[in-house]
């Protein structure tokens, strides 16, 4: 897109001063808030289209198996069935139960998921591998060894430790679990497609169903498909490609003629839709007798089903810095497995990276007989925001209470009655750069505002930061801007992943928002008898910097543009965006020593993110990755049967999610001010998700005087620790 020629300065790109800002950084519910409490947003699931069919999958029964044979003829004949599209061909390898291998259309849904029944696969069976074990059971041919370093001397660090302390430590594959499906609704108008896509990727998904449609034999390019997605409920990492579903649902319509919707069950997204990888490791780290680190060592493994899911960077923060330098020596191999995809899950590694370090490190502190968050504090040096953590810290123990409520773990366990509390803590950090965004706006002679770019709402306040940005920016109110996202024919946006969008979307907005104000002042200068850079936006009115009794409404001022409208565009802009946070969670627990349950008491969560466009959406990201760390703390793993390499927890009723009875009082605190907001725009949405699961482990090793060593914590894992122990005191 061409960028918008410059004026002579006259508003400026730089964000507003505290004093002079109306909106940003003010708690300012979402504009869609409505419209989706009130069940008139439509998603992806609500679109019906005239005439449309409805699309089923068939999935693979086994868990590594060659097909032989694909029989589609009975369900050729059923009722209604009006398509069927082949994902797999004979002679194709399935790697896991659930895997996609064919879809169909028929006239109902019923219909549809009757003929896929009728369906007949059939397969050669070949050895398959669904364990989640250390290496040394997976056998050679399952393993990949990613990464070995070592920094400095380990060696010598351990030397000169007073404790070591040996551990071992990890999280089990967990899958994703969005509120709406995966899945999409698709329409030919000749030769041009419409997709109203549940996707985190409205800008990029046109090239990936051509070039899928073009595998299948269907000629498109990416400029003849249209991509829709007015609001979508949820993605976490898991929504960015077009999938097989997608394609196959658009050569279904082709084929059949008539719009199909084709959304994945519960029992389909919880096998098809990708998980997070595990992680474990062994530990071992060493520390003088007053706390300061001395050594690290890692031995890490896991697995993402049948490829690697990234490599971790071990230990987690503290170990970053390069001055000091923490010795350090870390391997990791990758276990592949017959279990089904990995995908982003929502900050990838880091959950399970965080884990590791500070239960191991919490480990220690209570081998010194110190407190962990006097342990934390010493050893900040090592971390690359020593000054930010600190306040964190202090922060985060102001408002849980702990320097009053804290007491050493055999102290804690020997409190009166069953119900045992304890403490934890975790530090985590993100990156957060802001993507490459484009923006349109348009400044229309009867006074509206409209801004577009080809982005998407997760559910995170997108919308409304957009709006924010340009209101602010033109001097308005929030109400007189309309927001257009959701579809790829806007100024192309950025996927929504790695917490990059609300720094690509809030600096391109304003950089189109002053483009056009610069043009409107320019307009209105000459009936106001100064030059334009004498002017500003403020309140709803156009008015002289040194003498705001001259001025035009901003109706007036547009009004002056004849028929015309100003349209100006902008982009990400380095100046107004940065990266790199950091966060602090304490955790309180109470533990039942006699039944094993674990609940979450109290969550106090501490981040930093630069400067903070909507303070309300952004305490909300914080609550929401709390209760998704309560999840997956307590309650959520993908259990699967090594005989047969079936998953066996496919569903609601026994893939295990937090109620609402189940979280506890959540207390957020975000970091503004000087020293924070000079930093410009840094994305929230991954970084309070990584430390809950840390921070609850230490709290119930805190709690009943022992280490549960895997999440999720559940009550048999609870008490076999304890017995391993020799039982509660």
């Amino acid at each position: 897109m061409a960028e918008t020629p410059k004026p002579p300065a006259q508003a400026t790109i730089e964000w507003p001063p505290a004093e002079r800002r109306r909106l940003i950084g003010q708690r300012i519910s979402r504009l869609d808030g409505p419209a989706k409490a009130s069940g008139r947003a439509k998603y992806s699931y609500d679109v019906n289209r005239p005439g449309m069919l409805h699309a089923k999958l068939v999935f693979s029964t086994q868990a590594r198996a060659r097909i032989t044979a694909i029989d589609t003829s009975v369900a050729e004949k059923m009722p209604g069935v009006r398509a069927i599209h082949l994902i797999l061909q004979p002679g194709a390898e399935v790697r896991w139960v659930g895997q996609e291998i064919l879809a169909l259309a028929a006239d109902t849904e019923e219909q549809a998921r009757d003929a896929a029944r009728a369906v007949q696969i059939r397969y050669e069976p070949l050895p398959h591998f669904v364990a989640d074990v250390p290496p040394e059971q997976a056998g050679a041919d399952r393993l990949q060894q990613l990464r070995e370093q070592t920094e400095g001397d380990p060696e010598a660090g351990f030397q000169q430790a007073d404790v070591i302390l040996e551990g071992e430590y990890g999280c089990p594959v967990i899958t994703h679990c969005c509120l709406e499906a995966h899945g999409q609704v698709t329409e030919w108008n000749e030769d041009n497609l419409t997709v109203w896509a549940s996707t985190q990727n409205v800008s990029g998904l046109a090239p990936q169903f051509a070039q899928g449609l073009q595998a299948a034999g269907i000629p498109v390019q990416a400029s003849q498909v249209r991509v829709l997605t007015p609001v979508m409920g949820g993605g976490f990492g898991s929504k960015f490609a077009a999938d097989t579903w997608g394609v196959a649902c658009a050569a279904l319509a082709r084929k059949a003629g008539r719009s199909v919707k084709l959304m994945l069950e519960r029992d389909q997204e919880l096998l098809a839709a990708g998980g997070r990888p595990s992680m474990y490791a062994r530990v071992r780290v060493g520390a003088k007798r007053d706390g300061i680190l001395t050594a690290w060592s890692s031995e890490s493994w896991g697995t993402g089903g049948p490829s690697t899911a990234g490599t971790p960077n071990l230990p987690y923060v503290i170990g970053a810095a390069r001055n000091p330098l923490l010795p350090k020596r870390s391997r990791h191999t990758a276990v592949f497995t017959d279990i089904g995809p990995a995908r982003a899950w929502r900050a990838p590694n880091h959950p399970q990276m965080c884990l590791i370090t500070m239960c191991a490190l919490d480990d220690l502190a209570a081998k010194l007989q110190m407190d962990p968050l006097d342990f934390f504090l010493k050893n900040l040096q090592f971390t690359e925001r020593p000054d930010v953590y600190r306040e964190e810290l202090l922060k985060a123990a102001d408002l849980i209470g702990w320097r009053q409520k804290w007491r050493p773990r055999e102290e804690a366990l020997r409190a009166k009655g069953p119900v045992k509390r304890g403490l934890g803590l975790s530090l985590h950090t993100w990156g957060g750069r802001g993507h490459n965004s484009n923006c349109l706006v348009t400044l229309h002679p009867d006074g509206s505002v409209e801004v577009a770019l080809g982005s998407q709402d997760l559910g995170t306040g997108t919308r409304t930061v957009i709006g924010i940005v340009a209101a602010e920016t033109l001097g308005l109110p929030l109400e007189a801007v309309t927001v257009k996202i959701g579809s790829n024919e806007y100024p192309p946006s950025g996927a929504s992943g790695g917490s990059t969008t609300v720094g690509g979307v809030s600096s391109s907005t304003r950089d189109a928002a002053t483009n056009a104000l610069n043009q409107l002042l320019a307009k209105v200068a000459p009936a106001l008898g100064v030059p334009a850079e004498q002017l500003e936006a403020r309140e709803g009115r156009i008015q002289v910097k040194d003498d705001p009794s001259r001025s035009l409404t901003w109706k007036q001022a547009c009004a002056r543009l004849g028929t015309t409208p100003i349209t100006a565009t902008g982009r990400t802009r380095a100046e107004l965006i940065s990266s790199g946070v950091g966060g602090v969670q304490m955790a309180e627990v109470s533990v039942d020593v006699e039944t094993g349950i674990v609940r979450v008491e109290k969550m106090v969560a501490v981040q930093d993110c630069g400067l903070i466009m909507d303070l309300k959406t952004a305490e909300s990201q914080c609550y929401g990755a709390m209760i998704m760390g309560i999840c997956y703390a307590l309650y959520e793993e993908k259990i699967m049967d090594a005989l047969t390499g079936q998953c066996l927890n496919p569903d609601m009723e026994f893939y295990k999610l937090a109620g609402i009875g189940d979280i506890g009082e959540l207390v957020v605190h975000m970091m503004t001010g000087p020293g924070y907001d000079e930093r410009g725009v840094i994305g929230l949405g991954e970084p309070p998700v990584i430390s809950p699961g840390a921070a609850i482990s230490n709290a119930v090793a805190n709690a009943i005087g022992v280490r549960v060593p895997y999440l999720p914590l559940t009550p048999d894992r609870v008490l076999a620790a304890l017995e391993a122990k020799g039982g509660a005191v």
